[in-house]
């Protein structure tokens, strides 16, 4: 199992990439033409607007993950989205046998709630960058422990 435990940052990188083309593949799409987004969101029962909103988080929220760059915000996002497709658009609650109907954003909200939950791990930004300020918090500590027993 130790060997499994070493793929772990290549298992993350792996779902950050896959989660992110396909929400950029689904966002750009409702902002390249809002015109037919805003029509088909109205259709379902949202507000027009909502149709920016979706494009927004799936366009940039992918992007995000991509990158492995503030990975929880950008998860949280994404599963809160699919969250409410899951429930107003799919009929998870309404027809909750009819999987067919919702399997796919239910995939897509459970790897996004996962990587809000794990972060985006050590191949991302998010490791390059927060990394030094996790380790310089944990060195402050060690300090002031050091300079109380002395």
């Amino acid at each position: 199992m130790e060997s499994l435990e070493k793929l772990k940052p290549l298992g993350l990188l792996l779902l950050r990439l896959a989660l992110g083309v396909i929400f950029v593949y689904h966002g750009y799409p409702k902002l390249e033409n809002p015109r037919v987004t805003m029509h088909a969101f109205v259709g379902m029962g949202f507000p027009g607007y909502f149709a920016y909103i979706a494009g927004i988080i799936e366009t940039f929220g992918g992007a995000l993950l991509i990158l492995g760059l503030f990975t929880r915000i950008a998860g949280l996002a994404i599963a809160g989205e699919m969250a409410v497709a899951l429930w107003r658009v799919h009929g998870i609650i309404s027809n909750p046998m009819a999987v067919n109907n919702y399997q796919f954003p239910l995939a897509l909200a459970a790897g996004a709630f996962a990587l809000a939950t794990t972060g985006a791990g050590a191949i991302s930004l998010d490791h390059a960058i927060f990394r030094g300020g996790r380790s310089g918090r944990g060195a402050g500590k060690s300090a002031r422990k050091s300079r109380d027993q002395d």
